[in-house]
C-alpha cells in the first residue's frame, strides 16, 4: 500500500480529499500546516506528497523548498493543490521542483489520475533496465504504451545489408536510429595495425547505433552484417523527439549509457587479466547468451575463426588452436565450420 501526506489547511476539503484518496485504497496521513507537514514527514518518509500552496505558518513553497534541502526526503513526487491559477504561480511550483499541479476545485478523477501517473513514474525512474537493446525497447514499451517500440519501428523504409557488409563507420556521423528486423550484427573498433576488437553483438528485435544518437558525437565504432541482415530506419528527428517529450525517459537513457561504459569496463578488465582458455570460453558463452533460440538444447552457430578471434580479444591462430584444446577435452564439437558447445557449465566455470 502506498503511503501519503496531504497538507491542507482547510479542514473540510483535507478530510474530503483524504476520504477520496482512502477509498482509492492508499493510507493517508493528514497535516493542517506545512510546519506540521514536515514533521510528519520527517516522521515517517511518505511515497507522495499532496501540498496546499497557501498556508498559515509554512506554505507550500516553503514545504517544497525544505523537502529539496532534506537528503532523506529529496525526490519524494509532490503535487500542489491550489486555488491560484495565475501562470507565474505555476512557473514558480515547477521552477521549484513540483511534480504537478491540481487547481482547486478539482474532482475526484482528477485527483486520482494524478496521483497515480506521478507514482506509476516513480515506479518506473526506479526500475533496473539491463544496458542492452533489450532494456531500451522495455523501457520505451514502459514509458509510452504497451506497443511503443512497433509504433516507432512500424513500416519503416528497410535497408538490406549482405554478410560482411558494413552497416555504419566509426568516425561517420549518426542520422538515424537503427532497428534489426533480421540477421546478427557485430561492432567492432580498428587499431592503428588494423587489429579488430569486437565490443558488440546485435540480433533481430533490437536497436543499433543510438549511443552515438545520445551522445550527440560521431560513432564510435563500425557496425558490420554477420549474416544476411535487414534493418529499419528511424529518422533521428523521431528518435530526438521521443527523448524530449519526457523528463523521464532521457534520465534512463542516462542511466543506459552509464550501464553501458561499467560493461565496456569489465570486457576491457577481462581482456587485460583473463587467460586465454578463458577469454575463449567467454566468447563462447556470450555468443550462446545472445544468439541460442529458446527452443535448441544445444547452441551451435556457424561463425569465421577471425570473429570470434574478433570477439576474444586474440589472434586467429591462438584461437584455432585454442578450439582443438576444446574440443579434445569435448567441450565442444566441430561441423562442417560450425561450433556446438557440448559443456556449458564446464566453459563458464573455466577458471585462469
Amino acid at each position: 500500500m502506498k503511503h501519503l501526506l496531504l497538507i491542507e489547511d482547510n479542514a473540510e476539503i483535507r478530510d474530503n480529499t483524504a476520504e477520496i484518496l482512502e477509498l482509492a485504497g492508499y493510507h493517508v496521513r493528514t497535516a493542517e500546516n506545512g510546519k506540521i507537514g514536515i514533521e510528519m514527514a520527517l516522521e515517517k518518509r511518505p511515497d507522495l506528497i499532496i501540498c496546499d500552496i497557501m498556508m498559515p505558518v509554512l506554505d507550500g513553497y516553503g514545504v517544497l523548498h525544505l523537502i529539496n534541502k532534506n537528503e532523506t526526503l529529496k525526490g519524494i513526487p509532490f503535487i500542489f493543490l491550489t486555488a491560484k491559477s495565475e501562470r507565474g504561480d505555476f512557473r514558480k511550483g515547477m521552477e521549484m521542483g513540483a511534480d504537478d499541479y491540481i487547481t482547486k476545485p478539482f474532482t475526484d478523477g482528477e485527483l486520482l489520475t494524478a496521483v497515480e501517473s506521478r507514482l506509476k513514474k516513480v515506479d518506473l525512474l526506479r526500475k533496473h533496465y539491463e544496458s542492452s537493446a533489450d532494456g531500451i525497447q522495455q523501457m520505451l514499451n514502459d514509458f509510452g504504451g504497451r506497443n511503443a517500440v512497433e509504433a516507432l519501428t512500424l513500416d519503416r523504409n528497410t535497408n538490406h545489408y549482405k554478410k560482411k557488409q558494413v552497416i555504419y563507420s566509426e568516425g561517420n556521423h549518426p542520422y538515424r536510429l537503427l532497428y534489426i528486423l533480421k540477421g546478427k550484427v557485430k561492432t567492432f573498433k580498428t587499431n592503428s595495425d588494423g587489429k579488430e576488437l569486437t565490443v558488440g553483438l546485435f540480433t533481430e528485435g533490437e536497436f543499433l547505433g543510438y549511443t552515438a544518437l545520445l551522445e550527440g558525437t560521431t560513432y564510435r565504432e563500425t557496425a558490420e552484417a554477420i549474416d544476411d541482415t535487414e534493418i529499419a530506419v528511424i529518422p533521428a528527428e523521431e528518435f530526438n523527439t521521443l527523448l524530449n517529450s519526457s523528463r523521464e525517459v532521457m534520465q534512463k537513457f542516462i542511466q543506459l549509457l552509464a550501464s553501458n561504459i561499467a560493461d565496456k569496463e569489465e570486457q576491457l578488465l577481462g581482456l587485460a587479466y583473463n587467460s586465454l582458455r578463458k577469454r575463449v570460453a567467454d566468447a563462447l558463452i556470450t555468443l550462446q547468451n545472445k544468439y541460442k533460440p529458446e527452443q535448441d538444447t544445444r547452441f551451435s552457430m556457424h561463425i569465421s575463426r577471425e570473429d570470434l578471434a574478433n570477439i576474444a580479444g586474440t589472434a586467429t591462430e591462438s584461437l584455432i588452436r585454442t578450439l582443438s584444446d576444446f574440443k579434445a577435452e569435448k567441450l565442444i564439437e566441430i561441423k562442417e565450420g560450425h561450433i556446438i558447445i557440448l559443456n556449458e557449465k564446464k566453459l563458464a566455470d573455466m577458471m585462469n
